[in-house]
């Protein structure tokens, strides 16, 4: 007897991070039901956008990727099935069952464990178009194998999931559940794993990373995790994302400065300096707080690249508040920043106060922001000229006049700037050295020594 094909799965990620993990999950969990993963949508069987449902581009980012799967399958052309997975899904998978009919299935951020089971239900002849939507619990450990892609230097590692800050403007606790932190030695063989692997460096991720172990009975500490994870060996460099500023401290800033192979980056999202707007957004920190971190950081830890977001119009956000998160970020002078205008989102309490902000002006206000920072990196990156920097080689460049692309360690993939080089001898995936002899407002251009 003719055995039949194996139906084909194309992941197609959204959002951040965490997300595209929860993805190389069910793609790990498909590939071990017998289903192989596909680079693109074209010849796939099955087609799982797993979705952002954040704020409201997210949200409209994912519409669209969903439309436009739902548009290609009426046309006929070819039979596929959509499976739509994630935050989106979570939050509105009932509501949108009935407007897109294309869809065959929505299923919840906590439904990212089941995934094999969800996609062999789509094969029977008795299955119905259905939205699963359960209570956001679901936690990966080091034994999910993860499908992730091919010639990639670097891994992220998701320390935790969900969280219990219950910023006002801010759904996740809804969408992702309560915090729940892995248990150390379960992060550390998954580290193991993707050291095996060929990664060179690892990425620390988690709604907040810096709340790492509050929820788990030993109180495990995340300056320890990260000096335990030092210690495994083809590890190059740890970075560390998404730290809140109200639970920096001394002791994690020593462990970083102390501990070479931990890039001097910190990503600490302050989202406004006024007191008052912190106040509203419930941050639970403090203008002085944020300050007396960021100086701290500073002086613990030499050559220090600090990133940080924020956002502008937020309810309630008069102009000389926003002049005093404007002349905050020409004083402080932020390594890498980047700016969100607020979105109103249903059920959160920010939603229900009445001094909202006109979206033309949230625009203005994000984009003066973002002019002033131009200023800011174009000044810092023209002080690294001469001076000699480690860069993880990621790819070949797609500039005429460079040979590769990649990241010194003061920058993280995606969200910051690139570093090309010049010279043919070197090798996708290793760590070289290299002089800056040039920069602009983002990017580094260095030749190889």
């Amino acid at each position: 007897m003719k055995k039949e094909k194996s139906q084909s799965v194309h992941f197609i990620s959204l959002g951040c991070p965490k997300n595209l993990i929860d993805s190389e999950v069910m793609a790990g969990l498909l590939n071990k039901s017998g289903r192989p993963s596909t680079q693109t949508s074209e010849n796939a069987d099955i087609v799982i956008v797993n979705t952002c449902g954040f704020i409201d581009a997210a949200k409209e980012e994912s519409l669209q990727e969903i439309l436009t799967l739902a548009e290609e399958k009426k046309k006929g052309g070819r039979q596929f099935k959509i499976v739509v997975a994630g935050c989106l899904a979570q939050r509105y998978g009932r509501e949108l069952l009935a407007e897109i009919p294309e869809v065959d299935l929505f299923i919840g951020t906590g439904e990212v464990g089941n995934i094999a089971r969800h996609v062999n239900t789509l094969e029977k002849a008795s299955f119905r178009r259905a939205s699963i939507i359960s209570k956001p619990q679901f936690l990966m450990n080091y034994q999910h194998h993860r499908i992730m892609p091919a010639k990639t230097a670097f891994a992220y590692l998701k320390i935790s999931d969900g969280c219990s800050n219950c910023c006002s403007y801010c759904a996740i606790p809804a969408i992702r559940g309560r915090a729940r932190s892995r248990m150390p030695k379960d992060i550390l063989r998954e580290a193991e794993n993707l050291a095996a692997q060929g990664f060179k460096e690892i990425i620390i991720t988690g709604q907040d990373t810096t709340a790492y172990g509050k929820d788990l009975k030993s109180r495990p500490r995340l300056s320890g995790l990260l000096k335990d994870m030092a210690q495994i060996k083809g590890i190059k460099w740890i970075r560390l994302l998404y730290a809140h500023p109200a639970h920096v401290t001394e002791e994690l800033l020593t462990t970083m400065a102390d501990t070479r192979k931990i890039c001097p980056y910190i990503d600490l999202p302050i989202q406004h300096i006024d007191d008052d707007i912190l106040k509203s957004m419930n941050r639970r920190v403090t203008s002085t707080k944020i300050k007396t971190v960021i100086a701290q950081a500073r002086q613990i830890i030499p050559n220090l690249a600090l990133r940080t977001s924020l956002i502008v119009g937020f309810p309630g956000e008069t102009q000389k508040r926003f002049e005093r998160l404007l002349d905050f970020v020409h004083k402080t002078k932020f390594d890498h920043l980047g700016v969100f205008t607020y979105s109103r989102e249903e059920g959160t309490t920010a939603a229900k106060i009445k001094s909202q902000i006109s979206k033309k002006e949230k625009g203005r206000r994000r984009d003066l922001i973002m002019s002033e920072q131009a200023v800011i990196s174009h000044s810092i990156n023209q002080g690294f000229i001469g001076s000699v920097q480690e860069v993880l080689i990621e790819e070949k460049s797609d500039r005429p006049d460079f040979d590769f692309a990649g990241r010194c360690r003061r920058q993280a993939p995606d969200i910051d700037g690139i570093t090309y080089l010049k010279g043919a001898n070197a090798k996708i995936g290793s760590i070289v050295k290299c002089k800056v002899i040039a920069a602009d407002d983002y990017d580094l251009f260095g030749n190889i020594i």
